[in-house]
């Protein structure tokens, strides 16, 4: 944090583990999942899908009707967090979910 920086101590970046919390309380039906814009979860096939968590804004990767990974996530107060391929393994939302959480989660992009 700079000096001129009025941003809250509080205020920071997110974390995997915080960004999987959201989505595993979605496949556990305690948070609702809607998608951002007009294209369905089959239509993309191959690209970012972006979805909307009670405020929270994440974007998804849809690798031929599989989610892959998490892209990035931005917190309704305004803190982010973004994939970078350099991170070690499990430092992916997506990854840290378990098989059932992300089948669940799939099969509700699926239906969106």
């Amino acid at each position: 944090m700079t000096v001129n920086d009025s941003s809250p101590t509080w205020l920071s970046t997110l974390t995997a583990r915080d960004v999987c919390q959201i989505l595993r309380e979605v496949s556990f039906g305690r948070l609702t999942m809607s998608k951002v814009g007009s294209q369905a979860w089959d239509e993309v096939y191959a690209c970012h899908f972006i979805v909307d968590v009670e405020g929270w804004r994440i974007t998804l990767y849809n690798d031929c009707d599989t989610l892959d990974y998490c892209e990035e996530a931005v917190s309704p107060d305004g803190r982010r967090w973004a994939f970078d391929p350099g991170d070690r393994f499990g430092t992916d939302p997506v990854a840290l979910l378990s098989t059932r959480e992300l089948q669940t989660l799939e099969t509700m992009l699926k239906a969106l």
